[in-house]
């Protein structure tokens, strides 16, 4: 019998038996290309000897301790690590197990912060809508991903919603793209000045939007506009990079390209390649002297925080992210995979954008390109790519909603860093393959 009570009731998956590369095979023998490295997680591919070593040396160490009681080497090397290569003021880093863990950390450590400082009213976050920061309750409610939310929003927490950078769907005709930028950065002004300054804590928002909106980068110049605003309104910043970071963009922080550096900042997923649960919250040197000096006591914990294990698979991936080239290679297959998407789907009918940073990428699917008409969402587009592309032997990331919650379909490509030639021809075949089953 199956006790297993998974994320859908009514549908039975196959078995995983093994992995190696950019390949997972099920209990049945069947061999599938993983195009999304599942949720844009299995950076290294399936099988990586150092890492799974890593964590055999480890566990014929110490499996687990309470970080109540004692730190350990993993947890202070991986620290180290992340922050000798870190943006701007980072300074410390808060270790969780997973992308939601570190969003809650992140909006539970703002609103402390303001407390130290004496501004005790601040306590209202903004995000921008079509996001996603999680799926606990307060990752949730400051996530825009409204079909996410809906049945759960009666004990959200309020949080405001901006419009997002979406060049595709929000630029106008006459508009430059500074202009379209500028233009939706300046909401969070407008907002801010809306709730009053003296009680927004945070503004979150991804670098590239991931699973709800499928890889789309905000233009040149938003995010510096963003940085101004929040400094001049003393809002912390936080941007969440669980599925857009460690080097998944093309380069290690995704927030690197946009030339700012948060106060805040979120990792996970790349951060421990699918072989550990880990996740990590960063924080600047400002933020933590704030509450070294006042409290000393960030009031948050979880039993599994530093796991020793899940560190010591975080070390070996940061390492082989950085000693194996491995940033360089996603630029380098990223423009490759770019390229083979845009001879293949550039003029057809229904794909009306292809887009991203690095080996993330996405492509929106449109009943009619002239004028961005989107799927009847009651045809399941995007679920129906999702269970094609699975018969096919291709792992990919579909979703609905795309456009605001119930319209648009989009599919998130992001294999491995280790992706070959011949793998990106194979899941652009596979992909034609899909789409055309589909629609």
């Amino acid at each position: 019998m199956n006790h297993i009570f998974g994320r859908h009731t009514k549908i039975s998956n196959p078995v995983i038996a093994g992995g190696e590369g950019c390949y997972l095979f099920d209990k049945d023998g069947k061999r599938y290309l993983d195009g999304s490295g599942g949720a844009a997680v299995s950076c290294l591919g399936h099988g990586d000897k150092e890492v799974t070593q890593a964590i055999k040396d480890q566990l014929d160490k110490i499996a687990f301790a309470h970080t109540g009681f004692f730190t350990s080497d993993p947890a202070e090397e991986l620290a180290d690590l992340l922050i000798a290569h870190a943006p701007g003021d980072l300074d410390r880093v808060y270790l969780v197990s997973g992308g939601s863990e570190a969003v809650e950390a992140a909006l539970k450590l703002a609103r402390q912060y303001h407390l130290e400082i004496g501004q005790p009213d601040r306590h209202r976050v903004i995000a921008r809508r079509q996001s996603y920061h999680g799926n606990t309750l307060g990752a949730l409610a400051a996530g825009g991903n409204m079909w996410r939310r809906e049945p759960f929003d009666p004990i959200l927490v309020e949080t405001s919603h901006i419009a997002p950078c979406y060049e595709y769907r929000g630029r106008q005709e006459a508009e430059s793209a500074e202009e379209f930028g500028k233009r939706v950065a300046d909401e969070l002004e407008t907002e801010i000045l809306r709730l009053g300054p003296e009680t927004v804590m945070a503004f979150i928002a991804e670098p590239v939007v991931g699973a709800t909106a499928g890889a789309v980068p905000a233009v040149d110049g938003y995010f510096k506009r963003v940085r101004e605003i929040c400094d001049t309104y003393g809002v912390l910043l936080i941007l969440d990079e669980v599925m857009c970071g460690m080097g998944r963009t093309g380069s290690l922080f995704a927030c690197e390209q946009e030339g700012v550096s948060p106060d805040i900042l979120c990792m996970a997923k790349g951060l421990g390649a699918g072989y550990q649960p880990i996740g990590a919250m960063l924080c600047s040197k400002t933020i933590y002297e704030t509450i070294e000096k006042g409290s000393g006591l960030f009031q948050h914990g979880h039993t599994y925080m530093a796991h020793p294990t899940a560190c010591a698979a975080g070390v070996a991936v940061v390492n082989a992210i950085l000693n194996r080239g491995l940033v360089d290679r996603v630029q380098l297959q990223g423009a490759k995979l770019r390229k083979a998407l845009e001879e293949a789907f550039s003029q057809h009918p229904h794909v009306g954008d292809i887009r991203g940073r690095g080996l993330f990428l996405g492509l929106e699917f449109v009943e009619d390109r002239a004028t961005k008409s989107t799927f009847d969402p009651a045809l399941g587009l995007h679920k129906k790519m999702k269970a094609n592309g699975f018969s096919n032997g291709l792992v990919c990331y579909p979703g609905g909603g795309t456009v605001d919650g119930k319209r648009g379909d989009h599919m998130l490509l992001a294999p491995p860093y280790i992706i070959e030639d011949d793998q990106v021809d194979e899941l652009v075949t596979k992909l034609e393959s899909t789409i055309s089953q589909s629609i």
